[in-house]
């Protein structure tokens, strides 16, 4: 974390905004930052349907608002959510997300980043899934 926190400091962003230019070192602070930009908000109050673009924005509303404690034990990991950074679509499951991606973002980036983030094996299902290569 420490390692992290110092490449803020660093002059040198390998992570550029496209909307405006601002620049980052980390790719999951380029990505919250986006969500500024283009009104993604996958971070859904149950109580009231209020939207945020950050998980800690909802947590902290559910306790400051409708008084719901998270229980979570100390650095547990929550149940990870895959987000559509093009139209905003939120699920559980990376398979569901994945057929999201294929039916209506084919041409765009997306769908390599996730490619490249499976094991092999499963990235020859992902590419043809019939079995049969294209």
């Amino acid at each position: 974390m420490l390692t992290r926190h110092l490449k803020c400091h660093s002059s040198v962003k390998k992570h550029v905004c496209r909307y405006c230019g601002k620049g980052f070192n980390d790719t999951f602070d380029l990505k919250r930052h986006t969500r500024t930009h283009t009104g993604i908000r996958p971070y859904r109050c149950h109580v009231c349907a209020k939207a945020f673009t950050q998980r800690c924005s909802l947590e902290s509303h559910l306790r400051k608002i409708h008084g719901v404690q998270q229980k979570y034990a100390y650095r547990e990991r929550r149940a990870k959510l895959f987000v559509c950074e093009e139209c905003g679509f939120t699920c559980a499951a990376g398979d569901e997300y994945d057929g999201h991606v294929r039916r209506l973002h084919p041409g765009t980036s997306l769908l390599r980043k996730y490619l490249g983030r499976q094991p092999a094996a499963s990235l020859h299902f992902l590419l043809y899934p019939s079995g049969h290569y294209a």
